[in-house]
Order: structure tokens, then sequence, then C-alpha cells
């Protein structure tokens, strides 16, 4: 049977993207499968969310050629990161550094929009990589030889039906709520935390170091993360991310942008001085997925379809990135032993590894928000044994440390066990 494609994508966010460039690399074909049009993918409308990058993740972005399309002031770095239990300096803080990690940063940090606009830029000039955008996909089916996804385009206004496309694996990676995922009969872990997600960018005028703040409240938790300065005026920036109830939520967006900026620079208790609302404030439902399978025979998940991730502790494009490699390894190693890579029985080697990266991660993200959300008694007690355990412990640290910057957890440790006793202060 003759293929359209090697590989059909639905989805052109930066996970879906970023795998048709990555099979082209590799000598495959790839289409991708997208509702929104041409300009909105090229130009990206600023969304509010800052995406935090691992190590390994900025090298898969160098490797893919997006990573040297962003602008310098688009790329932040954060050296360390305070995990703070109640209001803000009233308690011991876990303090995470990249010292000894043989880098002098844990991680950078990038607005989401960036992140689209140069996965657009390579994605759309790669040789091997076909974007049909305004795409509406209705239908997807599997067979025992192929798969094959019909659509919908638009002419002067109206949806009519386009030829469908065929191909021997198709991957979804079309957000959290994925209606591939749905067209293929795969169910997935829904958690509704019944709490909404407020971004939006602050001016201040104490320089934030590159330290990014997680400020569990109980009722409400802040970070703060640090971003460069205004382009343009100088302007020092932070991104604040407020994670409250929904109603809650609602009453601070109709707050003033003065009384915003106002009870977040209280909350933070002024460490960065005065503050001021740079642009918009964007919400958002906060509801994380994990989908029950990742691949069978003819599909695969990626991205948010597969896991859609707690933003806490910073993973969801990062377990996108991770699952990138391992799909394409898994396609590559196929099509370079004569095989069908569309077959079950290949994928599972992509199913299984992510599964058991992103399991343990997915768990933890969310065993930590419902502890350091929850104001009775007993729950603050095991939250302060925790902090001064992690503090204390140093193969804790190291094993954070190590996820960051995909180092070795042994050799951090082995590091931190040679330097001289650690006195913590008893608070920031």
């Amino acid at each position: 049977m003759s293929m359209h494609t090697d590989v059909l994508i639905v989805g052109a966010g930066p996970a879906g993207l970023s795998l048709a460039i990555s099979l082209a690399h590799a000598g495959l074909q790839a289409t991708v499968l997208e509702l929104q049009g041409e300009s909105q993918l090229a130009q990206p409308a600023p969304d509010g969310r800052e995406i935090a990058l691992t190590h390994p993740s900025v090298q898969t972005l160098q490797r893919l050629g997006t990573w040297a399309r962003l602008a310098d002031h688009e790329i932040g770095s954060i050296r360390e990161a305070i995990v703070h239990d109640g209001p803000v300096g009233q308690r011991s803080t876990l303090d995470i550094v990249a010292a000894g990690s043989g880098t002098d940063y844990l991680g950078r940090i990038v607005p989401n929009h960036a992140l689209r606009r140069t996965a657009w830029e390579v994605a759309s000039s790669t040789e091997g990589v076909r974007i049909i955008t305004g795409a509406r996909v209705t239908q997807v089916r599997t067979t025992p030889t192929h798969a094959e996804v019909h659509y919908t385009t638009e002419d002067q206004g109206v949806r009519v039906d386009a030829a469908p496309l065929q191909a021997p694996l198709v991957v979804a990676a079309d957000s959290r709520y994925s209606a591939v995922r749905r067209m293929l009969g795969v169910g997935a872990q829904m958690t509704d935390f019944g709490r909404s997600v407020i971004v939006c960018r602050l001016s201040h005028t104490q320089p934030h170091e590159d330290k990014a703040h997680e400020c569990f409240g109980y009722d409400r938790t802040l970070a703060i993360l640090p971003v460069q300065p205004d382009p343009a005026t100088g302007e020092l920036l932070c991104s604040a991310v407020v994670t409250t109830d929904s109603a809650d939520a609602q009453q601070l967006m109709q707050l003033s942008p003065q009384e915003f900026a106002a009870h977040v620079q209280h909350h933070f208790q002024s460490r960065l001085g005065d503050m001021q609302l740079v642009g918009e404030r964007h919400i958002y439902p906060l509801v994380a997925t994990y989908a029950h399978r990742f691949s069978g025979d003819r599909w695969a998940l990626l991205g948010d379809a597969a896991v859609g991730m707690h933003p806490v502790t910073a993973h969801g494009f990062n377990l996108g990135l991770s699952g990138l490699e391992r799909l394409t390894a898994a396609i590559v190693s196929a099509r370079g032993a004569g095989q069908d890579w569309g077959q079950a029985g290949v994928l599972a080697s992509y199913a299984q590894g992510h599964h058991r990266h992103a399991w343990p991660i997915f768990q933890g993200t969310n065993t930590v928000v419902k502890l350091f959300t929850d104001a009775r008694p007993m729950p603050r007690l095991v939250r302060q044994a925790v902090i001064q355990a992690s503090r204390r412990i140093p193969p804790i640290k190291a094993a954070i440390v190590a996820q960051l910057t995909g180092r070795s957890p042994w050799t951090l440790l082995a590091d931190q066990l040679r330097r001289p006793p650690f006195f913590p202060r008893n608070s920031r």
C-alpha cells in the first residue's frame, strides 16, 4: 500500500512540531495536521506561561535547531530554587542550588510563545516536514497495515472533507484534552484540582538574582520565576504564578492592575521591592492527565496527550521532550532494522520507557501539591519534617539536582559528601 507519509502527527504545538523535526533529521517524512491557521502558528500571542527547561531538554532543543532561534532576552536562568512552607519568611526553606552539579544554573526558563514560534520556524523550513493548517481531524482509524486520518479544511468559510491521509503510524500531540486520544479509544486518569492558575509578568525594583521561589500558602500558592529584563526599557521582570480555588481566582482577575500587583508584592513580603503588572493576566483551569496507555498498534501519544502535569514542578514540556527522544529512537531503530515502526511491539519500548520516567514524577508532583496545600495540623508537621529531611539528607537534594541537570545523582552525592558540612540558615 502506498502511504502518504512515514508518520502522521496531530497537533502543531512545540511537542508535535519538535517530533516532526526530529524525524525529518533522521530521514523520515512527517506530516503535521493542526486546526490553527498559519499566522497563529508563525506569530503566537504571549499566553503568560513561562517554561522551565532542564539541561537535557535544552540539549534536545539545541539538536533540533530551535534553541538557536530564541532571542537572548527570551532565555532566562534558574540558579537557585527556594521552597517556602506557609507565609514567606516565617519558616525554614528548602534551597536547591546548582553548586556541585558542574554547571552554574539548575535550568533555563523560556516563554511558551517563544518555544511555539521557534518550533514553527524550524519545522516549516525543514525538508521532510509537511504542515497542514486549518485541519480539523474528524476520525482516526487504525488497521493491521496502516493508520488513517480523516479531516476537514475550510474553503471560503465552509468546512469541506479532505482526502484521508495514510501512514504506518499516527501520533497524537493535541493537548491534555486530546480528541485523537478519545478517537483511539484510550482513556486517561484525570485529576481536576478544582483550582485555577493565574500567570503574568511583573516589573520590580530589586534584582531577583535568578532565584525561583515556590511559596505554599495553603489557600493560595505563589511562584515567582526569574526572567530576563525588558529588552527595550531594561526594567527588571519576573513571572508570577498564583494558584487558588476557581472562585478566588475570578476575584483576583477582577482586581485592577495596581491592586493585583500590590497583592503579589504583599504575599512575597516585598522581597523584590515595588511591583507593577506588565501586560495581561492569563487564567487556566488546573487539570492533570495521565493516559492509560501511551502506544498501541499504529498509534502513539506524545506530550500533554500522554501526560499533562500540574505546573508546580515544571516538568510538563520536559516530559514531552524526553518522550520525543524515546519515540524517535524507537522509530529510527525499527526503520534501520527493516521493521514496521507502526507495530505495537516496536512502540512498546517507547511506552514502557516513558511510563517508567513519567509515572514517579506525576505521582510525586500530585503528592507534593496535596501535602503542601493542606492547612490541617498534621500535614503541617509532615511538611516541616520533609523540608528538614530534604535540607539535611544529601541524597534527596542530589536526586532533585540530577533530575534538572541530567547528571548522575551518585556523582552529585559524592561531590556533596566531599564538601564541608552545611549549616542552613533559619529562613530567607
